[in-house]
């Protein structure tokens, strides 16, 4: 995937719980086509936009394939 990195900090960053899409965007959105990180990782299924009553209400969640393109979490002592 293109821009790898960008894309586990983009998981990272939404974490275990989810983010306001609002928020999201805010912070992920580009125009620039070269760096579509966001949109990247929506078309590679690692999140996904989960709906709300409006569009203030809707998020963004890391999926199954997010968490394992993250790889193990590290173990802790």
């Amino acid at each position: 995937m293109p821009n790898d990195a960008l894309t586990v900090q983009l998981i990272q960053w939404i974490g275990p719980e989810p983010r306001s899409y609002r928020d999201t965007m805010e912070a992920w959105r580009t125009s620039c086509p070269r760096l579509s990180i966001f949109e990247d990782a929506m078309s590679a299924g690692l999140i996904e936009r989960v709906a709300g009553a409006s569009l203030a209400d809707a998020q963004v969640r890391v999926t199954e394939a997010g968490r394992r393109h993250l790889g193990p979490a590290p173990a802790r002592p």
